[in-house]
């Protein structure tokens, strides 16, 4: 970025003239009241004028890390020694392609970690040590030491490495849950592979999530530049304590720090550091429960205040969720006590719990409270499928709200091509029309409506039937799409 520098200079006559002035004026006009320092405005907001002594004593515990990972390629087809018969006849490859010769090449990149024991623990992301054949950790003091990777998780993009020796510098842990808005935070990493660098900035948010960067999201975001290599580097507050692991930017085009950036809370890494040192693995609570935001729209229809809370869209047969008796429907507005806001807070509370360890809900079903525990077990393996886009429309006299929506009975053909699971029942929609009030809700082609009003449908003839009973109210419908299902409030014009 280039900066522009005003220069200016002045004759010694003008600035002896100005003086002249200045002396003249002095002696008749009274005197200003006395200005504010600038010292006291910063001891009144709980700044310093330097961050100098906080810096010297972290630095040394913020290493840059580079790893190599041997990546397979196709071979260039110059590698190949064809001869001259095969070239006459296939013109220089089979089929329009020669064949090639798989040749494998190494790739390198460079990131940023916090020493956190005197043992040589480090935290860092798991995507800067991702798939890696070798890691090396230089030291401020220019040693370059071999890491062991202990574990990793993709999910929250933490990764934990491990460097022979002993009495290492550290950067001490704080708490991330007594983090706020508008506190100071330092940036500390290695960006470009420049060197060490910090950057200044403030907390502009906490608890964000719903950002699709990784599963369990619960960011501290700052506007301390994070740049590229600084991932895995340290946030710190002005004690010079460790606050959050330094992980993503939101870039424009040019790829770079656009005031923007997101760091994972040291209380959720510490969590997944914890569980990598004794097991070397991550296991996290599962009740099986689909859940979804509370929107204006599914509040109203709920019978619920606007103030956040989850629903649960959909409960698998047989899991804890169910067991318990959570229903679709049910908002759950907290849990052991502690509010939860949306559908990311309740996600981040359950895969946070150890297995276990019982979860006491406070629930509305109809608008009425009401106490359910469940126990969360081990979660199983991952099988969530992306959305996928769908449509939707209405049989001939169907009420306001359904108005220009079309249906057709599901079968295990249509299933099949929608990639539904085989316990899945109701009416696929065929046909939706723009701007009609089950466009606006969301519906699409492809999706499976199961309930209408939390009553189970599961042909064209019980689907309208619903539809009649609901009359021209609001309808809160349960759609199926990809697999995956969600509650939708549809409200007439």
């Amino acid at each position: 970025m280039k900066r522009s520098f005003f220069l200016a200079s002045c004759a010694g006559v003008i600035v002896g003239a100005l003086l002249t002035a200045t002396m003249l004026q002095n002696r008749t006009a009274p005197s200003p009241p006395p200005a504010v320092r600038a010292d006291d405005t910063r001891t009144a907001v709980g700044l310093t004028t330097t961050f100098a002594p906080v810096v010297k004593r972290v630095t040394p515990a913020v290493v840059n890390i580079s790893s190599t990972r041997v990546v397979k390629t196709a071979g260039s087809p110059d590698s190949l020694q064809m001869d001259d018969f095969f070239r006459q006849f296939f013109g220089g490859g089979f089929g329009g392609r020669i064949p090639q010769r798989p040749t494998e090449r190494r790739s390198s990149s460079l990131g940023s970690g916090v020493i956190v024991s005197a043992d040589g623990y480090v935290l860092t992301n798991n995507h800067v040590v991702e798939n890696a054949t070798s890691v090396k950790v230089a030291l401020s003091d220019r040693r370059e030491l071999t890491a062991k990777i202990v574990g990793t998780d993709p999910q929250t993009d933490v990764a934990l490495l491990k460097i022979d020796g002993k009495s290492f510098p550290t950067v001490p842990m704080g708490d991330s849950s007594r983090v706020q808005i508008g506190d100071v935070a330092l940036a500390i990493g290695n960006p470009f592979g420049i060197g060490q660098t910090v950057t200044m900035g403030i907390v502009g948010a906490t608890s964000r999530g719903g950002l699709g960067i990784e599963d369990y999201e619960d960011f501290i975001q700052t506007d301390a530049a994070i740049n590229p290599g600084n991932s895995g580097g340290a946030l710190i507050n002005t004690n010079g304590e460790l606050i959050a692991i330094n992980t993503a930017i939101l870039a424009g085009n040019s790829g770079g720090n656009q005031g923007v950036g997101f760091a994972i809370p040291i209380n959720m890494a510490r969590e997944v550091m914890d569980q990598l040192t004794k097991t070397g693995k991550i296991s996290r609570g599962y009740i099986g429960a689909g859940i979804q935001d509370v929107t204006p729209a599914l509040a109203k229809a709920f019978k619920v205040p606007v103030n956040g809370g989850a629903v649960i869209r959909e409960v698998e047969p047989g899991a804890p969720a169910a067991k318990a008796g959570l229903q679709p429907g049910d908002v759950v507005t907290a849990v052991d006590k502690l509010p939860i806001t949306d559908s990311n807070s309740f996600k981040l509370r359950v895969s946070r719990t150890a297995p276990g360890t019982p979860l006491h809900m406070t629930v509305l079903r109809d608008g009425s409270p009401r106490d359910i525990t469940v126990t969360p077990i081990t979660r199983p393996g991952e099988t969530a499928k992306d959305d996928e886009d769908r449509s939707s429309s209405s049989p001939e006299g169907t009420p306001t709200a359904l108005r220009g929506l079309s249906v057709d009975n599901l079968n295990s053909d249509i299933a099949r091509q929608l990639r539904l699971p085989a316990n899945v029942t109701g009416v696929v929609v065929t046909g939706v029309e723009p701007g009609s009030p089950a466009s606006e809700a969301g519906l699409r082609n492809g999706d499976v409506i199961q309930h209408v009003n939390r009553k189970p449908v599961s042909n064209v003839q019980e689907f309208n039937q619903a539809l009649r009973q609901a009359g021209s109210d609001p309808m809160v419908l349960l759609v199926n799409r990809g697999g995956q299902s969600q509650f939708l409030a549809v409200e007439p014009h």
